[in-house]
């Protein structure tokens, strides 16, 4: 969706008026450490930097002097720098990163820039959306929650953050009422807004936080309080889809025109949810607030963070994908222990259109899962058209007479409001109409959101029709249609072919007179019950809109030696919470429940499934649950073939092609197995640091800038960076990579074997190694070119464990000649 102590010095008063309409949102950093990173050293102010995956006390004393501290000398610099009214400071960031957000003018930025003691100016940039049967999918019912005590302890005290666009706290998804009673959440430290009409709080014990970030897009002059909810309540629906996706309660039916289409619900029903909303509903989001949300989130001690946005597109300034002030924010919330899932985005299946790319983040992409919906419309000559329509059929045994809207007109004047959509029923003549079905035009519009398939429901009734066709005559490449719920017998013809076809034969059909008006209608046919899905084995597979590797380190597109996305999830789709007043789907306005798609679907998936590991494994590091989805997942189908990638053709028809790690990382999730993955590849935040620092490109002044750390090479290079995959992005000869693995389980004895496509030699060493419980082992894997064919192979390392586990990392490398 549309996402990203200074010493004493003389400072020059500069008195420039602030001309509102030319002000922007900048975020600022400066010299001296955040509260996750102060190792002492200023008189009054004692320690308060954590260890790697260790949380912020945020009730410490310590904690609070030194974070009004910060906070104060933000207020001096700006008050030294500028003339009181002529700027408005936004926010404070004092927790993971040291800086704040400020609405100033272009010139007043620059002449922050020259200001001793400040680090970074970067003028603020927008993010984006990036936008049920999923439990039964994924084998959560019998493999997982069982493990946990059951679905009502599934997630108990693992609190989810969620920076959305909100939340409709009164959803049955969300309701207390028919679970047992809540206990406060023994980490949690966030408040709840109150709803400035009802006077209500948001919380309720399973929303156990409730607060929206909306400075930076005030300052922008964005927002608007009739419409985004100056206060934690959805706007749009996205928020309450994402937050249900991932802890929502269990069972929860969902129904829609008259059908239940089954039963809702979270990965983790049991856990928490602490809603930060940062997104709204007309324009996305602004970075400054989302940075802003996810300090304040950290700061009140969730144990997950998800993402379903990300960036519009580069930051003006920053150069490094992995070094700006949303990723290292990320950062600082990953050194505190927090695990963090993000949407990879929505720009497939083109490569390097991810928008998550920092090692330290699970970057998650989307898959289609093994329900689909489909539907066929019977014309009286007895072709049978594929459709979609989650409908019900046509009075079984009867056939009904097909009528155009383009023919049932009652004033030719009106064409110019493009009729044929179906979207005004005040323009169609209901007399002819009436107990027929009404064909209608899939325009424009329709892609624009400005029409939709339930306001041509709504006219077909209004009408007295039987039911309604909609046709696409014409379409880009790869266009995806999505099944809409409507009460009314409906079909969408989405292949042109199709639709030619029907075109055609209403036209034979249909007589008229020398001027072109229909004489009479002839035409018929029947609508069939689409409201039944069909299970395919083929399932996973890689939806065509997720975001595709290789990733890439800085915004000239120069690859990194780092694998994303990280991991698959169902995304496409999805049942889940919406709200009455959601907007951002037309076709679900007014409706509880709303069936959408998006990698913005996938990040919950992957959060609520951390939650699962997190409550089995209180103590593991963010990068010890990555490492266990990872190593854990799956590559193959439900018939056990290579997972497929959907993939647009010449002819625009979607076409599917066996898959790579670009398109699902390590493969699809897999939460029974994550939850005892036998090894893992830990990390931590100095770990982060070794990458960023042999990372070649990136500039250790703006490594320091952000991390407050000098540069250490000792790992020599990034992809010895200890992750659960292998990626070189530029191999010459040989080179070694290192990898270290630490027991989770009992001693286990692996075997360890590699694969390689031809272009690439690969060996590991050594073949085999005993690791007892809680040790840790290393081994390496040595990778050659055989052969320049300029593109990459892959391949994968196996450990084959003595009781069972399976640990399987992917291996990603582009071979070029000496």
């Amino acid at each position: 969706m549309r996402v990203f102590a200074f010493g004493c010095v003389l400072l020059i008063i500069v008195s420039t008026l602030v001309v509102v309409g030319k002000g922007e949102v900048y975020i600022v950093t400066v010299e001296g450490e955040p509260i996750i990173s102060y190792a002492g050293g200023i008189d009054g102010f004692q320690a308060t930097a954590v260890e790697s995956d260790e949380s912020i006390d945020t009730m410490s004393e310590l904690v609070i002097s030194y974070g009004n501290h910060l906070e104060k000398k933000h207020d001096m610099l700006l008050g030294m720098v500028f003339e009181q009214g002529t700027y408005r400071k936004l926010y404070s960031y004092r927790h993971l990163l040291n800086g704040f957000a400020v609405h100033i003018s272009p010139e007043q930025a620059e002449t922050l820039r020259r200001t001793p003691g400040v680090k970074s100016v970067e003028r603020d940039w927008k993010v984006r959306r990036l936008t049920t049967h999923t439990p039964q999918f994924l084998g959560l019912p019998t493999g997982v929650w069982p493990t946990g005590g059951g679905f009502d302890r599934a997630g108990e005290d693992i609190v989810i953050g969620m920076i959305d666009s909100g939340i409709y706290p009164h959803h049955p998804s969300f309701a207390t009422h028919n679970t047992e009673p809540y206990g406060p959440a023994p980490k949690y430290r966030g408040k709840c807004e109150v709803d400035p009409d009802t006077k209500r709080n948001y919380c309720n014990g399973k929303i156990v936080g409730a607060q929206h970030f909306a400075q930076a897009a005030i300052a922008a002059g964005a927002f608007n309080p009739s419409v985004d909810f100056a206060s934690p309540l959805d706007g749009d629906g996205h928020g309450s889809h994402t937050a249900s996706i991932a802890a929502g309660n269990n069972g929860i039916p969902v129904r829609m025109r008259g059908h239940e289409f089954g039963k809702a619900s979270g990965m983790a029903p049991r856990a928490r949810i602490a809603v930060y909303k940062a997104l709204y509903r007309l324009f996305g989001g602004f970075v400054a607030d989302v940075v802003a949300a996810i300090d304040q989130a950290v700061y009140d001690g969730v144990d997950i963070l998800s993402l379903s946005i990300g960036p519009n597109g580069p930051p003006a300034a920053t150069k490094s994908t992995f070094l700006n002030p949303f990723d290292a924010t990320l950062l600082g919330a990953v050194k505190a222990g927090v695990f963090v899932a993000q949407a990879a985005g929505n720009g497939g299946p083109f490569p390097k259109t991810l928008v998550s790319y920092s090692p330290w983040i699970a970057s998650v992409a989307a898959a289609i899962d093994d329900r689909r919906y489909k539907n066929h419309l019977i014309l009286g000559n007895g072709k049978i058209l594929a459709g979609i329509g989650l409908s019900p059929s046509t009075q079984l045994n009867e056939t009904y007479t097909l009528v155009a809207a383009n023919d049932v007109l009652l004033d030719s004047s009106v064409t110019r409001y493009n009729p044929t959509d179906c979207q005004r029923p005040e323009l169609l003549n209901k007399n002819l109409i009436k107990g027929n079905i009404l064909l209608c035009g899939y325009s424009f519009n329709f892609f624009a959101g400005t029409a939709s398939i339930k306001k041509a429901s709504e006219t077909a009734k209004a009408l007295g029709a039987v039911g309604f066709v909609l046709c696409v005559e014409n379409t880009s490449s790869g266009k995806i249609f999505d099944p809409v719920p409507v009460g009314l017998p409906g079909i969408l013809i989405t292949d042109v072919s199709n639709s030619k076809e029907l075109v055609d034969y209403y036209n034979i059909t249909t007589a008229r007179d020398w001027t072109g008006r229909v004489k009479s209608f002839k035409g018929t046919g029947k609508i069939g019950d689409g409201l039944m899905p069909i299970l395919h084995k083929s399932a996973p597979q890689v939806a065509l809109f997720s975001a595709r590797g290789p990733n890439i380190k800085d915004f000239s597109f120069q690859e990194a030696d780092l694998l994303k996305p990280d991991i698959l999830a169902p995304g496409s789709l999805i049942w889940a919470a919406w709200c009455p007043n959601g907007t951002d789907e037309p076709n679900y306005v007014g409706e509880g429940f709303a069936m959408i798609s998006g990698t913005s679907m996938a990040a919950p998936h992957i959060a609520g499934i951390a939650a699962l590991i997190k409550q089995k494994h209180p103590h593991w590091s963010p990068a010890a649950i990555k490492s266990a989805l990872m190593t854990t997942s799956t590559t193959l189908d439900r018939a056990g073939n290579p997972l497929l990638a959907q993939l647009t053709s010449e002819t625009e028809a979607i076409k599917f092609v066996k898959a790579t790690p670009f398109d699902y990382g390590s493969g699809h999730v897999d939460p029974t197995a994550a939850l005892d993955p036998g090894l893992i590849f830990d990390a931590g935040y100095e770990d982060y640091l070794g990458f960023l620092c042999t990372t070649p490109g990136i500039d250790i002044h703006e490594i320091r800038n952000y991390t407050h750390t000098p540069c250490n090479n000792t790992m020599g290079k990034p992809s010895n960076l200890n992750t659960p995959s292998i990626t070189i992005s530029h191999l010459v000869g040989t080179q070694v990579v290192i990898r270290t693995v630490t027991n989770v389980a009992e001693e286990e004895t692996y075997a360890i074997t590699a694969r390689m496509d031809p272009a690439i030699a690969i060996e590991v060493n050594p073949p085999a190694v005993t690791v007892k419980a809680g040790a840790s082992s290393k081994f390496t894997v040595t990778l050659t070119v055989r052969s320049v064919t300029g593109s990459y192979s892959f391949g994968q390392v196996l450990m084959k464990g003595s009781r069972g586990h399976k640990v399987r990392v992917p291996v990603v490398v582009n071979g070029y000649p000496r």
